[in-house]
């Protein structure tokens, strides 16, 4: 059995909400990708921040999982092709899920042909791997997830939402 354990700190102040996570297995990461899930009100584009590995694809697959968008072994690193759409629902309302993946490109011109400024609709929540490496990516986020490493199969989640 996975343990989660989470904090949330909120102050009164208007500003960002950051929540943290911890994890010591794979499926507690994907545990938290289902309470994450809950967090996200479309329109949202967030940045996956996290060393190759760290387990960002892991916490999609919950995310997805808690939208009905896929089961989790049905979701992939988009690697190679940039770009994975699901259609799930959230709130009884249609939603898409986009998980973008940008480690292999270097310039902002080659986000031009992916039209990630088109996906952003109003049932879209974007999830960018390696968002951080682009100005306008940056620049249009309405906050981040950061996936590090903590030994094994141990994880920290630091999710802020602006």
């Amino acid at each position: 059995m996975s343990k989660v354990a989470e904090t949330q700190s909120e102050s009164l102040k208007p500003g960002p909400r950051i929540y943290e996570y911890e994890t010591k297995s794979s499926a507690g990461t994907v545990a938290i990708g289902r309470k994450l899930a809950q967090l996200l009100t479309p329109p949202c584009l967030l940045i996956l921040r996290g060393d190759l590995g760290a387990g960002k694809t892991t916490l999609v697959k919950g995310i997805a999982a808690a939208l009905g968008a896929a089961e989790p072994d049905e979701v992939t690193s988009p690697t190679f092709t940039l770009v994975h759409e699901y259609a799930g629902e959230l709130d009884g309302r249609p939603v898409k899920l986009l998980h973008l993946d940008l480690y292999r490109l270097d310039a902002e011109r080659q986000l031009d042909s992916l039209g990630v400024e088109e996906m952003r609709t109003t049932d879209a929540i974007v999830l960018v791997e390696w968002g951080e490496k682009f100005k306008s990516i940056r620049k249009h986020a309405d906050g981040e997830i950061v996936v590090t490493s903590t030994g094994g199969d141990a994880r920290k989640i630091v999710v802020t939402l602006n």
